[in-house]
């Protein structure tokens, strides 16, 4: 198949199949004398398999690097991603459950405490460890990952009670005892699991408010808590400077 023709079968623009073959990626198995790209059938199974990657997050960077080690298995490799899907489908349909007890919660026609109305939402799991494995490299992050396993359940609990408390006082100012009490605890609580120096932990804070993917899963435990934590982590940083 031309380059066209797989862009019409698939969704992916040209200009991505074009892109994807200069890095390396997804490289065709024959170029005609006239410079056309002409797709396999097993090309197309690898993009079958680079959409559902990057579908789950992956980078392009680590997409690559999979694909093009030794030990890897496509079958395998379609094994892991079917558990992926269906572990953040049985996460997604807990989400749809909780909203939906949430109108009716709203509605009067039942009651709901406030853990349940979080239900669903795991902060376990860091949606931006592909990311800091890129910035950090896997070493310091498997070595956040080891300590934090070490806290087992408790350790997504502990967190969710530190945000939630923080979000009760979210209408006071940043520095004021009861949010200096309260930050202060979260600031205890991220060196369990890595090393956060005063500098660190207010430039943290600071990515809550300038990344909107931080604030979106922050604020889902209270409009505008993303930007007092902020605030409170930088007059807490200053204070015990």
């Amino acid at each position: 198949m031309k380059v066209k023709e797989v862009s019409q079968l698939t969704g992916v623009s040209v200009r991505t199949l074009h892109h994807y073959d200069d890095i390396g990626l997804l490289t065709p198995d024959r170029t005609t004398e006239a410079g056309y790209r002409l797709y396999s059938d097993d090309n197309l199974a690898t993009l079958q398999q680079i959409l559902f990657f990057r579908e789950l997050g992956f980078s392009l960077k680590k997409i690559k690097e999979l694909l093009t080690s030794p030990s890897f298995d496509r079958e395998e490799a379609f094994e892991m991603q079917r558990n992926m899907l269906l572990e953040r489908r049985r996460q997604l349909d807990s989400m749809i459950d909780t909203i939906e007890k949430t109108i009716q919660h709203g509605k009067g026609e039942l009651a709901m405490t406030n853990e349940e109305k979080f239900k669903g939402f795991d902060f376990s799991k860091n949606p931006y460890e592909q990311e800091a494995r890129e910035r950090w490299g896997d070493k310091a992050v498997n070595e956040s990952n080891k300590r934090a396993a070490q806290f087992g359940p408790e350790y997504g609990e502990e967190m969710n009670r530190i945000y939630f408390n923080l979000a009760d006082l979210r209408h006071l100012s940043a520095d004021s005892d009861e949010a200096q009490a309260a930050i202060g605890e979260w600031f205890e609580f991220l060196n369990k699991i890595g090393s956060y120096s005063l500098e660190a932990f207010q430039g943290l804070g600071e990515m809550y408010v300038a990344d909107e993917r931080f604030t979106k899963n922050i604020d889902k435990f209270g409009e505008g808590l993303a930007e007092f934590m902020k605030d409170a982590m930088a007059e807490f940083a200053g204070k015990q400077k």
